[in-house]
């Protein structure tokens, strides 16, 4: 099967991708190095085991004449192909999934017991949307402002000093003349 994928030149098609087994690999062993080509070789192995799990789970769910592949066909398969140490750790894994999927159902259910149609919360979403726009305008026109009389005092404040300097100024012409 490796060498059928390899040579098919579509191989992307059906390998996990490279960024998760990559992932997986840093998280397992952060401390080592691992070669490209070992990580390909990962990559390729990992798409063979679930190519084998999947194909065995397919022919058992065929046999008891089910079109679906369920969690315990793949169990069963797992037990068939001789892989049954891992089958303690599956039911783990499947018994975590089964929890964070019914968290995702209660979370959606709670929304969709609000009783409000999701047209009207999209309205109200962008009424909210058009009044936090309408408060940052108002924040920024007063920064504006507020800026603006800045200015103001400072051109003020400049040139009321500026006549008292220019009275210096010619005060100190007229000693400089004088000497």
């Amino acid at each position: 099967m490796l060498a059928a994928m390899a040579s098919s030149g579509n191989d992307d098609d059906l390998t996990i991708p490279r960024a998760a087994i990559n992932k997986m690999i840093k998280e397992t062993l952060p401390n080592v190095r691992v070669a490209n080509d070992a990580r390909e070789l990962v990559v390729n192995c990992c798409t063979e085991f679930i190519h084998l799990i999947s194909s065995e789970a397919n022919e058992i769910c065929n046999k008891s004449d089910k079109k679906t592949i369920s969690p315990e066909h793949v169990i069963n398969a797992l037990e068939s192909l001789g892989f049954g140490s891992y089958i303690t750790e599956v039911k783990d894994v499947l018994q975590e999934c089964k929890t964070v999927a019914l968290k995702r159902r209660k979370a959606s259910s709670r929304l969709e017991n609000l009783g409000i149609p999701e047209e009207e919360l999209l309205r109200q979403q962008q009424e909210l949307f058009a009044k936090a726009r309408q408060q940052q305008a108002e924040i920024a026109q007063q920064e504006w402002l507020q800026m603006q009389q800045a200015a103001q005092q400072a051109q003020i404040a400049a040139s009321s000093a500026n006549p008292a300097q220019q009275t210096n100024s010619s005060q100190d012409e007229d000693e400089e003349e004088d000497m």
